[in-house]
């Protein structure tokens, strides 16, 4: 999976408060498929893919798929694969394979169209729950309330 680290969790890091805005809201801000285009992460995401380029074409290991978290849009899914090809990572070139995180209600509305842009599918249950739930599962006063097994996770898993 390429990177999906909040605004809060790069802050955290030695220097990061120097580079990352404070956002209210950091599990639906600036995270995920919405950096690897923005001018402020742009050349971080050209590193990234440095290093899967390297790990599939000198390490010979081409077996590895690249996974795309927190894609609002189809729109935003072909975005980021056309920024990869401008890096050199070429979908469906030796081999490769690009899925899409599921884990916003959007992937699983518009599945069939996010289908028809990458080759797959990994579903990630702990944004998808919260994002259908309605709850932070980091709030003390809520975390109670996250359920993986609710009916509405399982019917959108489905």
């Amino acid at each position: 999976r390429m990177s999906d680290f909040k605004t809060n969790e790069y802050a955290n890091l030695i220097g990061g408060r120097d580079f990352e805005p404070l956002e209210e809201n950091p599990m639906i801000g600036f995270r995920g498929a919405s950096r690897y285009y923005h001018e402020r992460y742009r050349e971080g995401f050209r590193l990234e893919c440095e290093a899967m380029k390297v790990v599939r074409n000198d390490m010979g290991f081409h077996n590895v798929k690249l996974m795309i978290p927190f894609c609002r849009t189809v729109e935003e899914g072909k975005k980021v694969l056309d920024i990869m090809k401008n890096f050199g990572l070429r979908q469906g070139e030796n081999d490769l394979q690009v899925y899409v995180m599921c884990e916003i209600p959007s992937n699983v509305i518009l599945a069939e169209q996010f289908a028809e842009v990458f080759d797959g599918f990994s579903i990630g249950s702990n944004d998808l729950t919260q994002l259908l739930l309605g709850i932070d599962r980091d709030s003390t006063l809520v975390s109670n309330l996250f359920d993986e097994n609710n009916e509405a996770v399982k019917n959108a898993i489905k």
